[in-house]
């Protein structure tokens, strides 16, 4: 029977008919079952494997002949926690210098990428500054930086220049992360494609709009994880600023130690740096994961 249409009208339920409520064939129900025991065997498999090799480590540390001296030595915990205050205590300095250092690297660090990136030709000559900058302080190892800064400066004796051993560690921090950032940066806006800014100028944008609105969001977006895993380095590298003389959390555990020549104060601060860096690392991870699932899902669209 045909409707005025001229097409086939069905009055009951037919194989097209999408107003039901869907059910998984036996097919699917088999493949679901078989999935589901997969991830189960490979799930107890891993933790089977896990034990074993954890376990065997364990077993050899524990059973070998220096095990009491390093326990007592390393593992002390009475001690830890009596010194564990001033551990902290000395942490802050550290939070306060992965803020400022943080802060003055993401600025000055976008200064540079952008800089590289330019194509004026009156920008030339800093171009090429900024390229033997970022050279020269990536192949140069931060402590020596922090040395050459620290000790540096203050040799110099010129009016005005402070001697204050925090801020020359947070200069040399700086000088070498900005190196650092600014690469990760430049990468994520060569990322954009050309056809991004050809489309952006040929609807009026200038190029300080088109980089604003267009490049800079793309770019910024596509290198949040790398940045993040930089903060994680900051934050740990910001411990280096000890051989000067500040007392962060390192200089305060290396304090404690040389009292009673029990180095649990080391462990105690390294307990400190993994509370605050492993979350951090594991919130990059999640944000890779779900970037690398978007990108996938656009790409399958």
């Amino acid at each position: 029977m045909k409707d005025k249409s001229g097409r086939g009208s069905n009055n009951g339920a037919t194989p097209y008919d999408f107003g039901g409520e869907w059910t998984p064939s036996e097919l699917e129900i088999a493949r679901r079952l078989a999935r589901k025991k997969k991830n189960q065997r490979s799930a107890l498999i891993a933790a089977l494997s896990s034990f074993l090799v954890l376990g065997t480590l364990v077993l050899v540390i524990v059973t070998s002949p220096g095990w009491e001296t390093l326990r007592n030595t390393f593992f002390k915990w009475a001690y830890g926690v009596e010194v564990l205050p001033k551990i902290i205590l000395g942490f802050g300095t550290n939070a306060m210098l992965t803020v400022i250092a943080g802060t003055s690297v993401a600025l000055i660090g976008l200064a540079i990428a952008l800089l590289r990136t330019s194509r004026s030709p009156a920008l030339t000559p800093f171009r090429f500054l900024a390229t033997v900058y970022v050279d020269v302080f990536r192949g140069i190892p931060m402590l020596l930086v922090i040395l050459l800064v620290g000790f540096g400066i203050p040799a110099l004796q010129i009016k005005g220049l402070t001697n204050n051993v925090l801020v020359l560690g947070t200069i040399a921090v700086i000088i070498t992360y900005s190196a650092y950032v600014a690469e990760v940066i430049r990468s994520g806006i060569l990322t954009v494609h050309p056809s991004q800014r050809a489309a952006a100028r040929s609807l009026g944008l200038s190029n300080a709009q088109t980089l604003r609105h267009v490049v800079m969001p793309q770019a910024i977006k596509r290198v949040t994880p790398p940045l993040l895993n930089d903060l994680v380095a900051l934050i740990k590298d910001t411990g280096l600023v000890s051989i000067l003389g500040v007392t962060d959390a390192v200089r305060a555990a290396q304090i404690q130690t040389a009292k009673t020549f029990n180095y649990t104060p080391y462990v105690m601060a390294a307990i400190i740096f993994l509370l605050v860096t492993i979350p951090l690392t594991r919130f990059t991870d999640r944000m890779l994961r779900n970037s690398l699932e978007k990108q996938n899902a656009q790409g399958q669209a």
